[in-house]
């Protein structure tokens, strides 16, 4: 996979690479015409790992942006920028990963913030050997819809309920991710919750449990509820529902691809 070294805009301070030799974890985040969140995705990794006594690495997929994602995450942290030429994003976080050296992997979405002790806490829980992995409740940052509540609350319970991750954070160790292949390439949304599976079935063989923390949550960016209307979101909720088979479709996850010209 082609690797990038892009330079810093004259007026853009870089922040130098502070990537071990020996990194012990691997934060991967995909990342397709994000220059604008990357910015404070990564002031919040960076931040937290400045408080982990364990070296790691950050590595940003450029999943074919057209706009500035590349430099921007040199510019504010990244360690590592990686292109991965097709947009969909379980390649991206598969690309990210060959590139990655750490034994316990977390993947982070481009418009998510992290406190540090939930990244403390995810790779304490792998060091202990106790766990296979797992993610994240997921609270949406500032005031949102009343259909956005609804949704992230519901989604609360399915997590917990059914221990599935969320795809804005999930943790696991390497060896786990390369026994069950990855995220699934033959799908183009809903890969973190067949990745959830197949990571807590691998785990159940080994006495290993997969973990969803419920404190200190990951926090992502409402923007979908901007950028779509209450009965759009529905409809799309309703094709997951009544087509399954659709999130092997690029064009019916469009929900997922598709952003309005104005936020390109």
């Amino acid at each position: 996979m082609q690797m990038l070294k892009v330079l810093c805009a004259p007026d853009v301070k870089p922040v130098p690479p502070t990537t071990p030799n020996n990194p012990t974890y691997s934060i991967i985040i995909p990342a397709y015409n994000e220059a604008t969140e990357l910015p404070a995705t990564l002031h919040a990794i960076r931040s937290a790992m400045q408080t982990c006594t364990m070296p790691g690495e950050c590595i940003v997929v450029d999943n074919n942006s057209s706009d500035a994602t590349a430099h921007v995450a040199l510019a504010h942290g990244a360690d590592l920028v990686v292109h991965e030429p097709v947009n969909q994003i379980a390649r991206a976080r598969n690309a990210g990963t060959r590139q990655s050296c750490g034994q316990f992997l977390i993947f982070i979405d481009a418009d998510t913030r992290i406190p540090a002790e939930l990244l403390n806490t995810a790779l304490q829980l792998l060091e202990q050997n106790t766990c296979v992995g797992g993610g994240s409740i997921i609270k949406f940052e500032g005031k949102v819809s009343h259909i956005g509540r609804c949704g992230i609350a519901l989604w609360e319970q399915i997590s917990k309920l059914t221990r599935t991750a969320a795809g804005s954070f999930l943790f696991c160790r390497r060896d786990a991710f390369d026994a069950v292949g990855g995220y699934d390439e033959s799908l183009y949304a809903s890969e973190e919750v067949r990745f959830s599976r197949q990571l807590k079935k691998w785990g159940k063989a080994k006495g290993l449990g997969f973990t969803i923390l419920q404190h200190n949550p990951a926090l992502t960016s409402a923007r979908k509820l901007k950028w779509y209307s209450g009965p759009q979101i529905l409809a799309w909720v309703a094709l997951m529902i009544l087509l399954p088979l659709a999130v092997r479709s690029r064009k019916l996850c469009g929900f997922w691809y598709n952003r309005p010209l104005s936020n390109e």
